[in-house]
């Protein structure tokens, strides 16, 4: 093909491309716009996902007149004028793309008044061309309606996803600018009614509160660096105690100079920070505010602004990490290793054998269990075992005709449980627990959206809820397997969990939440006739050799190699 200048059209599509990802995409260009414009109040509204309507309404100063019909030309901006201005770059936007990238593949319209006109102007574009301009009583600030995205680019709109997940990635979205503009009212209405509403006081932790819930903002601890130390980060914000956390990383905001930013060092020096505190697979809750100098810092590396690269990211790295480990350890000591009781005294909670179960010798040997092998079963399964003891309340001390083996109790209480929340889910039988008393369980409003959608996926678990409020719920039952746990932390993760995926992997997910939550404890003392019913039921999956996470169950250790360490061959 011979070189050639592409026509405007193409071009046009093709910076829609590197702007618009999803309708996600559209509202975050719109409301830096409005924040841009020094807007106290920002309105969102959303149908169809994004996909029917987008309107993002403001009271900010406005357009002028004369000007808005060269705001929807590319490249026209009014935060930078040189070369000279990329290097101090104090709003959030200065492309000058995202407004003629929207409107080459929606239909438009923008209403807007600034303050020193006396009228209003209404502009509508079709395919990036203005069709229709005229002028129009409204306050002083900026409405724009955005409808039937990807109109004119059909084969955008198959790598969408469903409406729910599109409301939740604007959901999220919206949550993390009323984090970074506590002081900005924002309301947030999906198919017409309001999901969010924050205060627009000034305080972040009252932003938190509609953000996580009153209980999670309560408990979030104060970080922030001193005036005193010439060396520090100006850095402040809210992070969760080491009690409180999540499934996955989303709960990580990180804005730097207002702006939010998606950084892997930011993220890592705060997981670091948690170190030691938090179990593996668990994340912290934080929302973190950053003030750098313009040239420490350059966001001109991304289409859509949504990374950042800073000068000094080692030191920068430091000080993020001590800030929150320092908050931290003042806030409660390191835990202490604190040794488990050397003799077990009576059942351990979470994990019952059955009460016709035999019971056991003393604490010096256990019987061998004898268990017929059963037609048709796989060859991986385990072979008779002989439970000697405990190891360290964690790993249960077993001996085969060939060996010696150590099955970890919690690893293997899961596969065992997730097998069995799966064949009760498959023959419609899973066992539940009523609540005494309905249990209120506040929700964010990226889960709202999912449990509208998704809320028949939970009650074939064992969940049963109804709605209380726009994002308050009463849970009535919840699966018997939880009937001893903290419910509404296991609940949260679920809905992390199958916010992030597709729908052949949600029932497998939440078994496998199910399974991890109800199986016994590493640390957690068992009887001899726990055990051996603990490795009878393993013996009974299919998958004995690793847990629904792929973690092993078991260690081998073979009799020649026991043999070959004593110097016996």
């Amino acid at each position: 093909m011979a070189i050639q200048v592409l026509t405007p059209d193409v071009v046009s599509k093709i910076a829609a491309g590197e702007v618009i990802e999803r309708p996600a995409s559209i509202v975050k260009e719109l409301v830096e716009n409005s924040l841009d414009a020094g807007a106290s109040q920002i309105t969102v509204e959303i149908s169809g996902g994004g996909t029917q309507l987008i309107k993002v309404a403001d009271n900010g100063s406005g357009i002028l007149r004369d000007e808005v019909e060269v705001a929807f030309e590319r490249h026209a901006t009014s935060k930078i004028a040189s070369d000279s201005d990329l290097e101090a770059i104090a709003s959030l936007g200065f492309r000058g793309e995202a407004l003629p990238s929207i409107a080459a593949v929606t239909d438009m319209s923008v209403i807007t008044r600034h303050q020193n006109d006396e009228a209003g102007t209404v502009i509508n574009l079709r395919n990036g061309v203005i069709i229709a301009k005229d002028k129009v009583g409204c306050p002083v600030g900026t409405a724009i309606s955005v409808r039937d995205l990807f109109r004119n680019v059909p084969a955008r709109l198959k790598f969408l996803k469903s409406s729910s997940t599109e409301n939740g990635h604007i959901s999220y979205l919206v949550t993390q600018y009323m984090l970074a503009f506590p002081e900005v009212r924002f309301n947030l209405l999906i198919n017409g009614r309001t999901i969010m509403q924050s205060p627009g006081n000034g305080n972040l932790r009252d932003a938190l509160v509609e953000a996580y819930g009153l209980e999670t903002a309560k408990a979030m601890l104060e970080v922030g660096t001193t005036d005193t130390d010439p060396s520090a980060y100006p850095l402040s914000g809210y992070i969760s105690p080491s009690s409180i956390s999540r499934s996955n990383r989303n709960y990580l905001s990180f804005f730097v100079n207002r702006r939010w930013v998606q950084n892997r060092t930011l993220a890592y020096a705060v997981e670091e920070a948690y170190r030691g505190m938090l179990m593996t697979g668990k994340h912290p809750i934080a929302t973190i505010n950053i003030t750098l100098l313009p040239q420490e810092i350059d966001i001109n590396v991304h289409p859509t602004k949504r990374e950042i690269r800073f000068r000094r990211e080692g030191d920068l790295f430091v000080a993020v990490q001590k800030a929150v480990r320092d908050t931290l350890v003042g806030f409660v000591p390191l835990p202490g290793f604190r040794p488990a009781p050397s003799l077990p005294s009576t059942t351990s909670p979470g994990f019952h054998a059955p009460l016709d179960y035999p019971k056991a010798d003393a604490q010096t040997s256990g019987p061998l269990l004898h268990r017929e092998k059963q037609s048709g079963q796989s060859h991986g399964q385990l072979p008779i075992l002989r439970v000697i003891g405990q190891f360290r309340n964690t790993y249960i001390i077993a001996e085969s005709p060939d060996g010696l083996f150590l099955i970890d109790q919690h690893a293997g209480h899961e596969r065992i449980l997730f097998e069995q929340v799966l064949s009760q889910r498959a023959t419609k039988a899973i066992e539940i627990q009523g609540l005494l008393e309905p249990m209120v369980f506040e929700v964010t409003a990226r889960q709202a959206e999912l449990l509208r959608s998704r809320s028949g996926v939970l009650s074939e678990n064992g969940f049963t809820m109804e709605q209380f409020g726009e994002r308050v719920y009463l849970l009535r039952s919840v699966p018997a397997l939880l009937k001893k746990q903290d419910i509404i932390p296991v609940l949260t993760e679920i809905l992390d969990f199958l916010s992030g995926m597709q729908g052949s992997d949600w029932q497998e997910a939440i078994a496998a939440s199910l399974a991890c939550h109800g199986a016994v404890r590493a640390g957690q003392t068992l009887t001899f006739p726990e055990m051996e019913e603990l490795i009878h039921r393993l013996e009974q999956t299919q998958l004995p050799y690793t847990c629904p996470h792929g973690r092993p169950t078991t260690i081998h250790v073979s009799t020649s190699r026991v043999e070959k360490e004593f110097g016996r061959r």
